[in-house]
């Protein structure tokens, strides 16, 4: 259970701050519209450090990702034994957070008629800037792998400064290779607030784009479990 709730509490933080910069960036009248990916990249990774540290304070790994867990438990890092309450509470945590962000906003969201107004999936999903299933596909497996296999390097990543060294991590992950797909690296902050947005009755919403979702559960988890393999190999 303390994997769970911190899974879940770690998670629900991730996306309150991070699809809250998504938000403030693009709905009409808020103050941040229009700031740079530079602005976006910072605030997940802050978002991913405080969510880290919140998890190990309720006895968590910080994993608040199915690829990492999953890539962790592929070879032996982390016990299978722990995945099923891991996922429930990423998965449950990150639908929290979208839901505390549409709260906040949701005057934005009534003045905000459609994608003119910045009333998108990009606040709480991701989206390719050039639409090619194979490359957005590729693009995210080896954004995950790299971030991966950083983490598999760390060690415990919830203790004393190592929760900001993952943030610059994602920070540098999204400078470096996120201009593509927006680097989701995780299925549960990509498909949670896909689903609120979509099943959640949000004023002059557009389109939760399902047709692209694939992309940021499976090309996460296959590049999480690839740089669990490569970890495992090398040692």
């Amino acid at each position: 259970m303390n994997g769970f709730t911190g899974e879940l509490i770690g998670t629900a933080i991730l996306i309150v701050f991070g699809v809250g910069c998504g938000a403030n960036s693009n709905l009409k009248g808020a103050y941040g519209k229009g700031s740079s990916w530079l602005y976006l990249c910072l605030c997940w990774g802050f978002a991913v450090a405080f969510g880290v540290y919140a998890a190990g304070q309720f006895g968590a790994d910080g994993h608040l990702n199915p690829a990492i867990t999953l890539g962790f438990a592929a070879f032996g890092f982390f016990p299978w034994s722990k995945v099923g309450a891991y996922l429930l509470g990423q998965f449950i945590g990150a639908f929290i957070g979208a839901l505390i962000v549409i709260i906040q906003y949701w005057p934005h969201f009534q003045i905000a008629k459609g994608k003119d107004d910045g009333n998108v999936i990009n606040i709480f999903a991701t989206a390719p800037a050039i639409r090619n299933p194979l490359f957005n596909f590729l693009g995210e497996l080896i954004a995950t792998f790299t971030f991966t296999f950083v983490l598999l390097n760390l060690g415990d990543f919830t203790q004393g400064l190592k929760p900001l060294v993952v943030g610059f991590l994602i920070t540098v992950v999204g400078q470096g290779l996120g201009g593509t797909t927006g680097f989701a690296l995780n299925p549960a902050r990509d498909l949670s607030p896909r689903l609120a947005y979509a099943l959640l009755p949000i004023p002059n919403k557009t389109s939760a784009d399902w047709a692209y979702a694939w992309v940021p559960i499976f090309g996460p988890i296959v590049g999480g479990i690839l740089a669990g393999g490569l970890q495992y190999l090398l040692h």
